[in-house]
């Protein structure tokens, strides 16, 4: 095998590749990077045709992945629905998700959440109609601290959580003034939001309230 077949099997091993990916965002990387290797290698080849394909699916990649990057911070984009803590769907949800859940957050138990007794808040992060996280909290005097984080596989390249703690006043109005993620949570994103680490957990410190 020559140097040129090993580029071609590589782009292709790429493009395969990059269909196994649950991530939204890794499976669109990986898939233009493929697209770029295959283009060289059928140029080289003056397979025309295949180059004029991928060249099509390269600029499809990079429109999807412009509007994925730009919008990965975008209140329109990602809105924040309150529910109730008994909501069906809420545990339709956990229970769909319960082994991954398991795995990025090995502490929590809906039932330990479910015993604390006042100040139970629990958040769905949606993308138009396809729920992408999960946020559960109960309040410890002005402190909120967050049981569940929990974002889905498509999306975990992303951070969501972020709508729940800086981009809205869900917090702030109930006079909250600072948030406390899970401990033992892994691969924690709170230092990309501002949180500090404070022993094994980070820690925000909300802004009061704006007067009206």
């Amino acid at each position: 095998m020559n140097w040129l077949d090993m580029i071609g099997w590589t782009g292709s091993a790429l493009l395969v590749w990059s269909l196994l990916q649950a991530r939204i965002l890794r499976l669109r990387a990986l898939n233009l990077v493929g697209c770029f290797v295959l283009i060289g290698y059928n140029a080289a080849l003056e397979v025309w045709p295949m180059v004029g394909l991928n060249v099509v699916l390269a600029v499809i990649n990079l429109w999807y992945l412009r509007g994925m990057l730009a919008t990965r911070h975008d209140a329109r984009t990602y809105q924040v629905v309150e529910v109730g803590v008994d909501d069906q769907f809420l545990a339709h949800t956990l229970r769909v998700h319960a082994a991954d859940i398991a795995r990025f957050n090995p502490g929590f138990r809906f039932d330990e959440f479910d015993a604390h007794t006042g100040g139970r808040s629990a958040f769905l992060v949606l993308r138009t109609d396809e729920v992408v996280g999960v946020v559960l909290a109960h309040a410890e005097g002005d402190v909120v601290q967050v049981d569940l984080d929990y974002v889905t596989q498509r999306f975990r390249d992303f951070t969501p959580g972020e709508f729940v703690y800086r981009r809205s006043s869900l917090f702030t109005e109930r006079g909250y003034r600072r948030v406390v993620s899970p401990p033992g949570m892994i691969a924690p994103y709170y230092h990309r939001l501002g949180f500090r680490p404070e022993g094994g957990s980070y820690v925000l410190d909300l802004p009061r309230p704006t007067p009206a």
